[in-house]
């Protein structure tokens, strides 16, 4: 029997979140690793939950209010081998290229600052990330105007000249 459950994330308003599938205990160090290598500034916490051994959620960060949500949100999923990264001081862009690079990581299913709730898969043997609901859905489609505020938006935060 398979059962669903929609699991809202939980973070401060200040952060972002990243939540992705991992598979082995080294991802705690290597995820770290990525982060303080890639934007030395930013402020995270990350929580893994290990599917064998012992089955504990393991943590690491450099802000203790960060690790704790994380680990909080990793709780709240009940599911294996998944990660949750919450950053400050930096945007899910500026490290999701060196997250795809740590070699425990096998898929990421979100990386945002929106409300997010995660589709989560129970079974006897436990559970498993589905997917995400990122967000809120369309409410109409960008017109001139919204291209403008699009366009000036990314140039004001630094990615577009």
């Amino acid at each position: 029997m398979l059962n669903f459950d929609s699991v809202k994330m939980d973070f401060p308003s200040d952060a972002n979140i990243v939540i992705g599938q991992s598979h082995f205990i080294k991802t705690v160090e290597d995820i770290y690793e990525a982060v303080v290598t890639t934007v030395p500034q930013a402020q995270f916490g990350l929580a893994f939950n290990e599917s064998s051994g012992p089955c504990l959620t393991r943590s690491e960060g450099n802000d203790d209010e960060l690790r704790s949500a994380a680990i909080r949100n990793a709780q709240s999923l009940a599911a294996g081998h998944i990660f949750v990264l919450l950053i400050r001081n930096a945007f899910p862009i500026n490290v999701l290229n060196a997250l795809r690079q740590v070699p425990e990581v096998c898929n990421i299913f979100c990386a945002s600052a929106n409300p997010v709730e995660v589709v989560v898969a129970r079974s006897q043997q436990g559970g498993g990330i589905m997917g995400v609901i990122d967000g809120s859905a369309p409410q109409g489609v960008e017109g001139p105007d919204d291209m403008i505020a699009r366009h000036s938006f990314l140039r004001k935060i630094g990615y577009k000249r």
